[in-house]
C-alpha cells in the first residue's frame, strides 16, 4: 500500500519534520510519497490553484507520476485534508483509506468554528505586512502547544529556513485562501470500498480550528474521531507518536472488527 501526505496551507513536504521519518519507519512495508502544492515549496513559482479541485489534479498528477497504478491511502491535514475529501469525492477507486486531521470543512460547521474568530486580525496583518521570521512565530503559536522552546526554536528556525529558500508570494497565499473558503465538501462521506475507511483526527487545543469541525464530520459521516486532550493544530508535531499509534490502532480494528457506531467523544478541554 502506499500512504500519500498531503500538508496545509502555505505549507510544504518538508514541513512534515521528525514525523516523516518516524511515520515511514511505523510502516516499514509501505511506500511514502510527499508532495508540494503548486505555489509552495520546490514549486514556489508556480500559480498556487485558487480551488481545492485544482488542487487535487495537481497532486494527483505528481502522486501518478510516482504511483501509476494501485489504491493509495491518504493522510492529510487542514488544507491538506480538503483535498484528501475532494480526491475521494472524484476518484473513490484509487482511495482504500483515509485519515484527516485537524480539517474544516464547509458547509457542516459556521465560519466562525472553521477558523476562531480570535485570530482574524493577527492573521491578516501578519501576512501582509510582517517579516518571515514573525510569520513563522505567528504560526507556531497557532498551531502548536509545544512548550518546550528548545522545541519551539528549532522548527521555528526551519520554517523560517524554508520560507527563504522557497519564499512563498502573497498572491499564492490569496489563492489558497480562496480555495479553502469556496470548497464545498459532501454531505455524505465518499463512497469508499472498505468499511470504516475515514479515521479523524483532532487535537482538543486547536487554537486556530475548533475541534467541533472534526466531532461534526464524525457525526455526519459516522466514522471513528479520536481527539488529543492536550496537542493542537500540528498534532504530527505536538504528538507524533500519538497520531501513528491511533492510526496503527485504527487499521488493524478494521481488518478485525464489523463496523460499529461512533463513540461520544470528550470536548471538555476544547474551546
Amino acid at each position: 500500500m502506499t500512504w500519500v501526505l498531503l500538508r496545509g496551507l502555505m505549507r510544504e513536504k518538508r514541513h512534515w519534520g521528525d514525523f516523516l521519518a518516524a511515520f515511514e519507519a511505523a510502516f516499514p512495508d509501505e511506500k511514502v510519497i510527499t508532495i508540494d502544492f503548486p505555489g509552495n515549496g520546490e514549486l514556489v513559482k508556480e500559480t498556487s490553484a485558487s480551488t481545492i479541485e485544482a488542487m487535487l489534479e495537481a497532486a494527483r498528477t505528481q502522486v501518478r507520476q510516482r504511483q501509476p497504478h494501485g489504491n493509495l491511502n491518504l493522510l492529510a491535514i487542514s488544507l491538506g485534508a480538503m483535498v484528501a475529501v475532494a480526491w475521494a469525492q472524484a476518484y473513490p477507486q484509487e482511495i482504500q483509506k483515509m485519515v484527516l486531521i485537524n480539517t474544516s470543512l464547509s458547509p457542516h460547521n459556521p465560519f466562525y468554528h472553521r477558523l476562531r474568530p480570535q485570530n482574524y486580525l493577527r492573521l491578516l496583518t501578519t501576512m501582509l505586512f510582517a517579516n518571515v521570521t514573525q510569520r513563522e512565530q505567528l504560526v507556531f503559536a497557532l498551531t502548536s502547544n509545544h512548550k518546550s522552546v528548545a522545541i519551539a526554536t528549532k522548527a521555528i528556525n526551519a520554517w523560517v529556513g524554508y520560507a527563504n529558500q522557497y519564499p512563498i508570494s502573497r498572491s499564492n497565499i490569496f489563492r489558497q485562501l480562496l480555495a479553502a473558503m469556496r470548497y464545498q465538501s459532501p454531505d455524505q462521506i465518499p463512497h469508499l470500498a472498505p468499511q470504516r475507511s475515514v479515521l479523524l483526527l483532532a487535537g482538543a487545543g486547536d487554537h486556530l480550528v475548533n475541534p467541533r469541525c472534526s466531532t461534526t464530520l464524525a457525526s455526519k459521516w459516522r466514522c471513528q474521531l479520536f481527539i488529543h486532550q492536550e496537542a493542537g493544530h500540528d498534532l504530527p508535531l505536538d504528538d507524533g507518536a500519538w497520531v501513528i499509534t491511533q492510526i496503527q490502532t485504527w487499521l488493524e480494528e478494521a481488518e478485525n472488527q464489523p463496523p460499529r457506531s461512533v463513540p461520544r467523544q470528550d470536548l471538555s478541554n476544547a474551546h
